[in-house]
């Protein structure tokens, strides 16, 4: 099914931003194979262009699947339209009556290293307004695994590091929100770290105390996730797989054109002619009127 939604952000690409948007969005909240689009969402396809409008699709779904996931845990959610200032999902417990924001992260597995602006923590923590608690979900294997500025930030405003991994294993044990399980216990994770960590050791990666947090208030043994992680690695992989092959198959592309094709597309890749144009048009609008 993940194929399919896929197929949807290229075809939706040109109905306008918004008009795409919401058609994402119902098909992402009606799709029975959500499942599906839930494990690769975390990975946008190396095909996509870099600051595309496909690109900037793919990331509205990943946040209406972000918000799908809030209410199969048994919340309400809902997907924000406003992008300045704001965070993407929103999300309330009726049962409890907290409420909280959220962002979500995807990245291509050929993406060099990230920095603490790649994940926005301080960001998330702002757009929180009235809000309990701010959540961020990336994928697990993408947080840094020794230490981050991303720690200490998620520590001292008390955003929690969640991950897509975490919500399939969630998901796929069927847990939900109820008058005996109160997840705010997760979405305050950083609060509590914030009371028995020191200043000197705040970037440390603590995404495997989360880990042991997450089984425990679900009832579950930390190796139960620890093997689920693993099987993650599995799939993860064959995804590169996948995502390698793309490339392969530009480099035969690549190796096949004339001298005249390859310079052609170096000038188009490097968007000359637009620069160009963009100087023209600037020069000629100079005025002291």
């Amino acid at each position: 099914m993940f194929s399919k939604l896929y197929s949807l952000i290229i075809e939706y690409a040109h109905d306008g931003f918004y008009n795409a948007t919401d058609k994402l969005n119902k098909f992402i909240s009606s799709t029975d194979g959500f499942a599906d689009i839930l494990w690769q969402i975390g990975t946008i396809p190396e095909e996509i262009p870099h600051d595309s409008t496909e690109e900037k699709l793919f990331a509205k779904a990943s946040d209406a699947v972000l918000s799908r996931a809030f209410r199969e845990l048994g919340l309400k959610s809902t997907v924000l339209s406003e992008r300045a200032d704001s965070a993407d999902v929103i999300a309330q417990s009726d049962i409890y009556g907290y409420s909280l924001v959220a962002d979500a992260k995807a990245f291509r597995l050929s993406r060099t290293a990230k920095n603490q602006k790649d994940f926005k923590v301080g960001a998330l923590s702002g757009w929180r307004k009235e809000a309990d608690y701010a959540v961020l979900c990336s994928p697990y294997f993408q947080y840094p695994r020794q230490q981050s500025q991303i720690y200490a930030q998620a520590v001292d405003n008390n955003v929690c590091l969640l991950s897509w991994e975490h919500l399939i294993f969630l998901l796929q044990n069927r847990i939900k929100e109820n008058e005996t399980l109160n997840l705010s216990t997760l979405w305050n994770f950083s609060d509590s770290v914030a009371h028995t960590t020191v200043v000197s050791e705040k970037k440390k990666c603590f995404i495997r105390k989360f880990d042991t947090q997450c089984t425990s208030i679900v009832g579950f043994e930390p190796n139960n996730l620890d093997a689920f992680l693993i099987s993650c690695i599995e799939r993860i992989r064959n995804r590169g797989n996948k995502e390698k092959a793309y490339w392969e198959s530009e480099r035969k592309i690549i190796l096949s054109y004339s001298h005249e094709q390859a310079i052609t597309e170096l000038i188009k890749n490097k968007k000359i002619d637009e620069k160009i144009r963009q100087i023209d048009l600037y020069i000629r609008g100079i005025s002291r009127d």
